[in-house]
Parts: structure tokens; sequence; C-alpha cells
């Protein structure tokens, strides 16, 4: 039987980073809250015991009851909220929300959110250094990786800010219900965790949570993926490729050179930026334009575009073997960062590429990484649970190897290279049949590199 109303508890499903956030998020406003995980021993444990030795949990499985009788479910961004057991809450009346919609309603100051299948960390990363720049009182959180994770939650504690940065997954937009943001973009749309969602029409609706009640909106011109569906009244702008009209973003050709820029004023040359590859010229404008949206000053964004250098796992190079440079991808997780990696690379080597890929494929289809690697690969080197699944992709032209681990998957790779050759780790799949996360299969890589010296 349920329980009074007023005796029910905030429910936190998932415990982690984020959901211990959650719970020091609650504990500081006095509610009593219950985290449950379906792990016997999830992160975060250790620390909830130590912290908050009064939180009650619920580990190793999901009690039904516990769902259907919550005051509401905090669900963390790695649980579908299509599980049975919050489908039954929801049934029951029970409320559904995550941390980012909790986030959007207790703050005052802007709202910058990015989301997109690729390369909106390396666009926060960079808009930033835009703030640093400009000297802006920022909060950078959500979905990022690395030094700059913080889940949004944990930024209330820090007092007040000019403004928030925050990265968006689709998995945190499922449960946020109208952000509010004073800028939203979604930078791109290609298939990313079809094990989750029923197909790319319904991870797109996710996505498009991000411009529910925003003021200002940025879209790709080169991406269809990035226009909101629904019409509102949000200030449009836009980047692309192409030359930019009224609001808008591109680049411009003068004198031999590229150019981005502003409708037709030059911002800076092509060449100034310390980061290659069509896809990282798009971040670039993506990044200027949300800059320029919330009125940012043209110096101080050109002075960050131009000293940014990349993030790690992103494209990063790692050594130099007898002429073959190795390059660190592993934050390429799906098809379409793997194909943007294998694009810019191509473009900016003198030789071929030898591609390090396969790990788990949550669903995707990888016939688009093979008129890429026709194009600028000569071999592939695959490792992982779907290795088999993936090979069975490419063409006879490009000659296909299997690896047990990183190490013979590098040790391989150099076999097959020449002196202008580049070795790419870009997976093209999650990480977790053999690694913690991408971070760790990228430090895998980089010292199976190390040992081939």
């Amino acid at each position: 039987m349920a329980t009074e109303l007023d005796d029910r508890l905030t429910v936190i499903v998932g415990l982690g980073d984020t959901g211990l956030s959650c719970v020091k998020y609650f504990a500081q406003a006095g509610e009593k809250v219950k985290v449950v995980d379906s792990r016997a021993e999830p992160p975060g444990l250790a620390a909830l015991k130590e912290l908050y030795p009064d939180v009650e949990y619920e580990l190793g499985g999901f009690n039904i009851e516990t769902f259907v009788t919550a005051k509401q479910l905090v669900v963390s961004p790695g649980l579908s909220i299509r599980s049975v057991e919050i489908e039954a809450a929801k049934k029951a009346g029970v409320a559904i929300t995550g941390d980012i919609d909790i986030f959007s309603k207790q703050v005052a100051a802007p709202i910058i959110a990015v989301t997109g299948s690729n390369g909106k960390s390396t666009v926060v990363a960079m808009l930033a250094e835009i703030l640093r720049k400009a000297g802006k009182n920022f909060g950078l959180g959500g979905n990022l990786d690395g030094d700059n994770f913080k889940p949004a939650l944990d930024l209330i504690a820090e007092g007040e800010k000019d403004l928030y940065l925050l990265e968006l997954s689709s998995f945190q937009l499922e449960t946020t219900e109208s952000l509010g943001a004073t800028v939203a973009t979604i930078l791109n749309l290609s298939a990313d965790h079809m094990d989750r969602y029923e197909g790319i029409d319904d991870y797109h609706r996710a996505k498009q949570r991000i411009f529910t009640g925003c003021k200002q909106v940025v879209i790709n011109r080169d991406d269809k993926g990035s226009y909101p569906l629904e019409e509102s009244d949000a200030t449009v702008w836009d980047f692309g490729f192409g030359r930019a009209g009224a609001n808008g973003l591109g680049l411009l050709e003068e004198g031999g050179d590229q150019y981005l820029a502003y409708q037709l004023e030059k911002i800076v040359s092509v060449n100034e930026l310390k980061i290659f590859g069509q896809h990282n010229i798009s971040n670039v404008l993506a990044a200027v334009a949300l800059a320029m949206a919330i009125d940012i000053d043209m110096n101080a964004i050109k002075a960050a575009i131009t000293k940014f250098s990349g993030l790690p796992h992103r494209c990063q190079w790692v050594a130099n073997i007898d002429g073959v440079d190795f390059y660190n991808d592993s934050k390429g997780t799906n098809v379409g960062a793997t194909v943007a990696a294998v694009e810019g690379l191509g473009e900016h080597i003198p030789g071929h590429i030898v591609l390090i890929a396969g790990g788990l494929a949550k669903g995707a289809d990888f016939a688009a990484l093979v008129p890429a690697m026709n194009k600028w690969g000569k071999a592939v080197v695959l490792i992982g649970q779907d290795a088999v699944e993936m090979a069975s992709y490419f063409d006879a032209e490009i000659q296909t190897y299997f690896a047990t681990d990183m190490s013979g998957a590098a040790r391989i790779a150099l076999q097959q290279s020449t002196a202008g050759d580049a070795v790419l780790l870009s997976p093209a799949c999650a990480s977790f049949d053999m690694f913690e996360n991408f971070q760790h299969r990228g430090f895998a890589f980089i010292k199976s590199v190390e040992t081939l010296q």
C-alpha cells in the first residue's frame, strides 16, 4: 500500500557522480532521499556511505514498489526512462525528472546549452576559453569529461555566476521538461545510441528538447538535424561551410585563403587555427555563433579560437615512429565521429590511414565509414566484441586485421604503415567491452604506442 504523500521520498535512480550530486543537492535542501541502483557496487557508493550515512539505498536490482510509491524519481542519464519500473511509476502519477531539469529551475543566470552527436565537448571547451578571455564568471558542467567534468547541480554551490555553459546528452534531455536556455544548439545529428532508441527519429526527438523555452537558436546550415522541429519566436543564428547570410557564420575565400566570417566580415584565417579538419572548422564556427549570441567581444573570440589546440582523445597527436604519426581519437564512439576523423586527418597527411576501430557497436550501421576509408584508408585493425560484425562492412580493397588487445592492434597498425601514413584510433564504438570508458581506451592506446618506440 502506498504511503501518504507527505511521507513519500524523492528516489534517486542510479548513483555514480550524477546521482551523488543529486544526493548532495537534496541533503543541503533538508529533503530526505533514497538511492536505488541495479548494480550491487555502483560508483560513488563509498562516498555515499561516508558523506551521507543516513541516506537509505537499495542496490543489486530494482524494487518496483519503491518506484511507484515515490514522490518523484530523479533519473540519472545512464538509465532509460522506458524501463519497466519507471514506466510503472509514470502510470502511478510519480513525477519523473533529472538533474538538468532541476538545475534549470533553480538558477537565474543565462544558460548556454550545447548538444549534438559529435563535437559538443570541443565546442563547449572552445566556448569556455572564449568566456575566460572575455572575463566572464561562468559555471561549466553537464556531460563533459576529464578535468571539465562537473555535474550541473554541483555548480549551484559555487555561488552566483554571470552565466552557465552546459554540454547536454540526449539522455539528460529525456528528463528535461523546459530548459529555457538563453541560447541552445544541436550541432549535428547522426545515428548514435541506437541500442537505447527506437531509431534516429526517436533519438532526434530527445535532442530537440534542448530548444524548449529557449530565447535564441544556433543551427547548422549543413545539417537538417540541427533545425528546430517546432516554430518559435526565438532569434536564429546559423553557421555552415558556405557563404553566410544575415545573422550567419561561414567561410569566405580571398587570395587563395579561407577565412571564418560573420556575414561578409572576416574573423580569422583558417590557417590560424591549431585544430584541423572540416569537422573542426564547423566546431569553431558554432562556438563563434554561440559567443556572438551572448554579445561576447570579437577580440576575445579571436584570441581564444586561434589558441585552442583541441581536447585529449580527439584526434590527439601521440607520436611519430619511423615517419608514421599516431593519433588518439578514442572519443570517436560513433560512426559519424569516426568518419569526420578519417576525413579530417586524411586531408591533413601525405599518406594513408590505418584505422584501429571496434568495441561495442550499439546497434550502429557502419556503411557510412566505408567510402571514407576507401578514399583515405589502406587498412583496418579491429578489436572488441563486435569486430567481426564491423569487418563485414568493409570492401576487399581495405585490408582487415584483428587484434585481441590494444597493444596488438598498435603493433599490427605500425606493420601495415609506411612513412607519411597515420595510425588513427577512432573506434566508432563504445568502449565498455574492454575498457572502463573512452579515456581508459585512449590511455591504453598511448601506452601501447610508447612500447613501439
